[in-house]
């Protein structure tokens, strides 16, 4: 057992002293973690990188996560009913290797082994279902 002040470690928390005992491996761990902030903080330091682009006000979110406009939600809506309407118009293998494929992420492969056939026949499959989609979609539009 090692004892650790708390304050040491907390000190917006603890405003005085407040020593415990705790198991050696949390005190290597809470030393570790000093080490390794006491070296951010040098790099920091070394490299001038005092600045950050979330000051709290949200600008860093923005950048990163857009917000569709209405117009844009409506349309990816339409597309994906459009989607769903092609696939249904398939016949029932190619829509589920298709989906397998491309929605589900499995690879020819492993479609191939679960229903027994070969990779070419996946493949196969898939082509002639995507030309099916294709002939379909142009068709509606």
């Amino acid at each position: 057992m090692t004892k650790i002040n708390l304050r040491e470690h907390y000190p917006n928390f603890y405003k005085n002293d407040c020593i415990i005992e705790v198991p050696d491996e949390v005190a290597a761990i809470m030393l570790e973690y000093d080490r390794k902030e006491a070296a951010y903080r040098r790099r920091t330091y070394y490299h001038n990188a005092h600045y950050s682009l979330d000051r709290g006000d949200g600008i860093e979110y923005d950048a990163l996560f857009v917000a569709m406009t209405p117009c844009e939600i409506y349309e990816r809506k339409v597309t994906m009913e459009q989607l769903h309407a092609a696939i249904a118009s398939l016949p029932d293998k190619q829509a589920k290797r298709i989906n397998a494929y491309y929605f589900m992420g499995l690879n020819m492969a492993a479609i191939a082994k679960s229903e027994g056939v070969s990779i070419r026949a996946v493949s196969d499959s898939i082509q002639h279902g995507l030309r099916n989609m294709e002939k379909y979609l142009k068709k509606v539009l």
